[in-house]
């Protein structure tokens, strides 16, 4: 199973855009879909997941400013971004955790990631 962001691109500051991710196939046992991003000479940092049950976490930088979505009849998750700042700058990469039992959390899907530039 393949994992395919898209959505990325070059917006000014203050602008918006909507990154998507679609599975290729099936993953049972869902666990959470999320984004995570990484800019350059940094970390990979998790901007935001949404587990199976629904609950939703953001990063403290991206709060009240990105919202994350899921499509439960396929396996999509979706991330809104609005008033980006040019520290948003990064490539971002979408993410399903799945596993049950005591294999909870084993499986980690990664899709290549969607470039996202925002100019000053």
């Amino acid at each position: 199973v393949q994992l395919q962001a898209s959505g990325g691109g070059l917006v000014q500051t203050g602008g918006s855009l909507r990154l998507s991710c679609a599975a290729s196939g099936s993953i049972a046992d869902i666990n959470a879909m999320g984004w995570h991003r990484q800019a350059p000479g940094k970390e990979r940092e998790l901007v935001a997941y949404i587990s199976s049950g629904g609950n939703i976490n953001y990063a403290d930088s991206v709060k009240g400013r990105f919202t994350i979505s899921r499509d439960y009849d396929k396996i999509g998750v979706y991330l809104q971004m609005d008033s980006l700042k040019p520290e948003d700058t990064a490539v971002y990469y979408c993410n399903v955790v799945a596993g049950s039992g005591i294999h909870y959390g084993e499986l980690n899907y990664w899709g290549k990631g969607t470039q996202v530039t925002v100019s000053s």
